[in-house]
């Protein structure tokens, strides 16, 4: 409002107008400096920011005038401050003149229970009207009862006027400062204009990326191939829905290319047909105007040029349209604009005229935008168009799943077949008479039943296949997670009998060694008096402890010899190495031409030819060929 009011000459904005010229410029500002040094960070919102800089003009205008509570300062011009100091003074002198007045009065006992209030913004006294007459002043209203008469003090009268003055001139003042500042604002319209461009712009991204994230929204692949692939969607307005009840939603998958662009939905009622429907539409229109869509992140959609839809009843008494006659228009309009870049989402196809007459003409309508080559989502109960999708090679039937033990719908959907429209089952479920049912189906076509109750075990027996393979897929997951913990026990088991082993091989050694010094000990003779009595036996022990201690000295060389022949065999390499980048380096400098020293004998002489590591020298009256290690480059 504040821009519209800027374009017009000597126009003057309200003060709640200028706090939000200097709040936009303030916010503004912000985004610059956060933007700043940024731009690799954040290229395309940075993009936003060019019609925009960094100023306090406007701030600083503002602030002029305005204190941090928003009123106009006293000192804002040298007239208002002259104003308001006379306003202040001739208050003082009203309200001292009141309290005289209302002391007084007090005394006498004639004043109110409540002894004053304002009227027309003035101070008034509550008199009660018994003693009005003893009063000098200003009668300015009564109560409603009439016991009390509200008397201006005749004291207060003229300064009361004399304020009136004062505030008019206040107000012609502080027009007179707004006008001038909005005639200083002005010529910034342009910057104005893109503050509220800007701001319109990252409200709304702000506005998407929160819609994103409460819908748990992604980006899908956009592909430039005429195909859909969704998966793990869900309608997002019938997802925050059940997420705010407490309940679960159930997310399909859903695919459509080329050689299946018309998807025609069957089932029961109440399964979740239209919801599948309004799901794809819903989505496409979300990702085609700017918005992130709630699917899997490894979900493909392509860009339509029209999505086309017919969703409802839109009868009309006022247009005196029927459903039928409404969709008949639409469909006449689809027929004239659809193309192979259109979508059209077609709910209860057919519907709305004789099943038998109405099924023809929606087959005569499908055949049409078929050959339109358009991509299409329809449901439907007709049999006729399931039949035809069948026929058709790039249309396919799908239908919403139904438990036929429960008699409840699944809300899944499955590709690849038509369902049945269980009709006698859902009327069974919402209570109808069995007998009632019974003698529906006496009076329809026996073939037509057959193929109804045909269609119906087809989809149980998908079902208890569905069923099975889940089981199955369960159980493998169990054998695979019971072999992988027999694995990981085996390799522990293995690793324990390991350190066991070891153990064991440990405590034999040590106990073969206690055998043999208890040997030794129940040999020793103590009491004796023989001088050599125990040299046998001392001899022995001797014996076998050099042995242990050369068994243990031999380990030390052998692992010291290990140790002394790794180092030759680095040192060799490192030996080798360094020959090798020797050799490499003089034979990278030497050429045809070089001098070159020959290191035995010290002599130089001159290259002649080169064939790999051979060189052909002449040194001085002889030519001699030399492998090239035994050379030393000279220049």
């Amino acid at each position: 409002n504040e821009i519209k009011l800027l374009r017009i000459r000597n126009s003057v904005l309200p003060q709640e107008g200028f706090h939000r010229l200097k709040q936009a410029s303030y916010v503004v500002n912000q985004i610059i400096i956060f933007f700043d040094k940024r731009e690799k960070d954040y290229p395309i919102l940075n993009k936003l920011l060019t019609k925009v800089y960094h100023t306090n003009q406007i701030i600083e205008a503002i602030d002029k005038i305005f204190d941090r509570s928003g009123k106009i300062k006293n000192d804002a011009s040298i007239l208002l401050t002259e104003i308001r100091s006379n306003l202040s003074t001739v208050r003082k002198k009203i309200n001292k003149n009141f309290e005289r007045e209302l002391r007084k009065l007090s005394k006498e006992n004639i004043l109110g229970e409540i002894q004053e209030t304002f009227i027309n913004e003035r101070r008034v006294l509550s008199i009660v009207s018994t003693h009005k007459r003893k009063v000098s002043g200003s009668v300015l209203g009564s109560s409603k009862s009439g016991s009390l008469t509200f008397i201006e003090p005749s004291s207060n009268i003229e300064l009361n006027n004399e304020y009136e003055l004062l505030l008019d001139d206040e107000r012609k003042e502080i027009f007179r400062i707004l006008q001038q500042l909005t005639s200083d604002i002005a010529h910034l319209l342009p910057l104005i204009e893109s503050y509220q461009e800007l701001l319109c712009e990252f409200d709304f991204i702000n506005a998407k990326s929160k819609l994103g994230f409460e819908l748990n929204c992604c980006l899908p692949a956009v592909v430039d191939q005429m195909r859909l692939e969704l998966i793990n969607v869900v309608h997002p307005i019938l997802w925050k829905n059940n997420k705010n009840a407490g309940k679960s939603t159930q997310s399909q998958y859903i695919s459509m290319d080329y050689d299946s662009r018309i998807l025609v939905i069957s089932g029961p009622n109440a399964g979740g047909k239209s919801i599948t429907l309004k799901t794809i539409g819903l989505i496409q229109l979300m990702l085609q105007s700017g918005l992130l869509v709630p699917l899997d992140p490894n979900s493909k959609i392509c860009l339509f040029q029209q999505v086309l839809s017919d969703i409802g009843d839109n009868q009309s008494i006022e247009n005196e349209l029927s459903t039928y006659s409404y969709r008949l228009k639409r469909m006449n309009h689809f027929l004239k604009v659809a193309n192979k870049r259109t979508l059209l989402l077609l709910d209860e196809f057919g519907t709305g005229s004789d099943p038998e007459l109405g099924g023809a003409l929606a087959e005569v309508f499908f055949e049409e935008l078929y050959n339109k080559k358009s991509y299409g989502v329809i449901t439907t109960h007709y049999a006729n168009i399931k039949l035809k999708a069948d026929k058709l090679k790039n249309a396919i039937n799908g239908c919403m799943l139904f438990d036929t033990e429960t008699l409840a719908p699944l809300f899944k959907f499955s590709i690849g077949q038509p369902g049945s429209s269980f009709t006698f089952e859902v009327a069974q479920v919402n209570g109808i008479d069995l007998n009632l049912i019974e003698k529906a189906k006496s009076k329809l076509n026996q073939k037509k039943v057959k193929m109804d109750h045909l269609l119906a075990e087809l989809q149980k027996e998908k079902t208890y296949l569905n069923k099975l393979v889940k089981e199955h897929i369960k159980a493998q997951e169990i054998a695979q997670k019971a072999k992988n913990n027999y694995e990981l026990k085996n390799e522990k088991l293995g690793s324990k009998m390991k350190i066991q082993q070891d153990l064991i091989e440990k405590n034999n050694k040590l106990i073969s060694l206690g055998k043999k010094l208890q040997h030794s000990i129940d040999q020793f003779k103590v009491r004796t008096r023989k001088k050599d009595a125990n040299k046998i036996v001392i001899d022995d022990l001797i014996k076998y402890i050099n042995l242990e201690k050369n068994k243990i000295e031999s380990l030390k060389m052998a692992e010291k010899a290990k140790k002394i022949e790794l180092k030759k065999t680095t040192f060799k390499s490192k030996q080798n190495k360094n020959k090798s980048i020797k050799d490499e380096y003089q034979r990278n400098k030497i050429i045809v031409g070089s001098t070159v020293k020959l290191i035995a004998t010290k002599q130089t002489g001159t290259v002649e030819e080169i064939k790999g590591n051979n060189i052909t020298v002449t040194f001085g009256f002889l030519k001699m060929k030399v492998s090239i290690d035994k050379l030393m480059f000279i220049k």
